[in-house]
């Protein structure tokens, strides 16, 4: 799986970049940030499939479906007209150098990047906007330009620089921050004036790769500067080197840092040792059950992502759940499995780790309306590859735990 690319130039031919700003944590060592249920939010799968395919770069092993195609479109289509809509659930209010925005907390990427007031008029609709002139701790990094892309074409472009970000009741000065110039109507769509990305630091995009040397202007090899996550920078100051994402159903919840509640959850917390290779919180998840029944998934790995809603995984265990609802059909106009909203569906399982399962219970397997009568379902395909994406549909069920200093993720079912 291949995560957004980006491309950063440095405009000052023989200049050095300029380092950034010192780090520094100051206020709580443990804090909760409420994640806000967004109430303009209303489900729709085929939108769900494409903001993950676009996000991770994914390639369908179905032909795409011409509405599909029409939808895709209309997201590479840069002069739509921009409006608050409903692709973010879950919105956390940060403060980016005093200025409170709406921010989607996404451990599916690594990236901080906000709404500025770089960008048109008609791109700042419906949004918060940062300006880094009316923050007295903003330091631009001379010459960092971005430029983060999708697959379906959408993207954002600006400048690089760091300011004071406060979540909860935890400071942390000298952050990175990325301030939108450009943005697709994809996320003007959104109702997130950005997004603070809580993988691992090695996937963030916003580096210096390239300096020109003079006078030969050949490019210097040194390694890439990549910027830290606001958790990377925050963890060694918590009391617990971890954060807790708790995204109830249909209500607000909250992320945690530094501490677990445990009125937030019940029973035993499980964990799984993950991998980091990927910049990802990836784990082993090599087997799922339909009800009660066992399947086995040789290879396939299972990462945490709170920026994708669906439950993404292979065909055969797809086609194998579906194959259990007989009234369950591929749905050439949705691009994915459709059945009746009246059906009752059968829960499902995939393991995490070596040994303990998450069951998503048969009621959370009904994503939302697909139109009239039918319902789309929460588990879709994740296209090519052998890398699941388990969404906000697993985490309405399951509490999860982002624990960095023991390498490893924990879970456990939703109080």
């Amino acid at each position: 799986m291949l995560y957004s690319t980006l491309s950063v130039l440095v405009l000052a031919i023989g200049a050095s970049a300029i380092p950034a700003p010192a780090v520094n944590v100051i206020g709580n060592t443990a804090f909760s940030a409420p994640a806000v249920h967004n109430h303009n939010f209303q489900r729709n799968g085929t939108a769900a499939m494409l903001k993950a395919y676009a996000k991770h770069h994914l390639t369908p092993t179905r032909e795409m479906p011409a509405e599909f195609l029409a939808a895709l479109q209309k997201r590479q289509d840069g002069s739509a007209t921009a409006f608050p809509s409903d692709g973010v659930e879950y919105l956390v209010t940060t403060s980016v150098g005093g200025q409170n925005l709406n921010l989607d907390f996404d451990t599916g990427s690594a990236d901080l990047w906000v709404f500025s007031s770089q960008l048109a008029a008609s791109s700042k609709t419906g949004h918060h906007i940062y300006t880094s002139s009316q923050s007295s701790t903003y330091k631009a990094l001379s010459g960092y330009t971005w430029d983060i892309s999708y697959a379906d074409g959408s993207g954002a472009s600006g400048n690089v620089g760091t300011d004071t970000v406060k979540i909860g009741g935890t400071t942390v000065t000298g952050q990175a921050v990325e301030l939108a110039k450009q943005v697709s109507s994809a996320f003007v769509s959104d109702s997130s004036d950005g997004l603070v990305g809580l993988a691992f630091s090695s996937i963030n995009t916003g580096y210096c790769t390239s300096i020109l040397n003079p006078p030969t202007n050949t490019k210097n090899q040194s390694p890439p500067r990549q910027q830290k996550t606001f958790f990377d920078n925050a963890k060694a100051s918590l009391d617990s080197p971890l954060f807790v994402a708790y995204l109830p159903y249909q209500a607000s919840g909250s992320y945690d840092f530094g501490y677990i509640d445990a009125s937030k959850h019940s029973g035993t917390i499980q964990y799984a040792t993950i991998s980091s290779s990927n910049g990802f919180w990836e784990f082993p998840s090599t087997s799922y059950k339909v009800g009660s029944t066992a399947h086995t998934a040789s290879g396939f790995t299972g990462i945490a992502d709170t920026g994708t809603t669906l439950i993404l995984m292979g065909d055969t265990a797809v086609d194998t759940y579906y194959a259990s609802v007989p009234s369950a059909t591929y749905s050439s106009s949705q691009g994915g499995y459709i059945f009746p909203c009246s059906t009752t569906l059968p829960s499902f399982s995939f393991r995490i780790g070596s040994t303990s399962y998450a069951t998503i219970p048969g009621s959370l397997m009904n994503f939302g309306s697909a139109g009239g009568s039918s319902c789309f379902g929460s588990l879709q395909s994740v296209g090519g590859g052998s890398q699941n994406i388990y969404g906000d549909v697993f985490f309405n069920a399951y509490l999860g735990v982002f624990d960095a200093g023991n390498g490893r993720f924990g879970f456990a079912p939703i109080a």
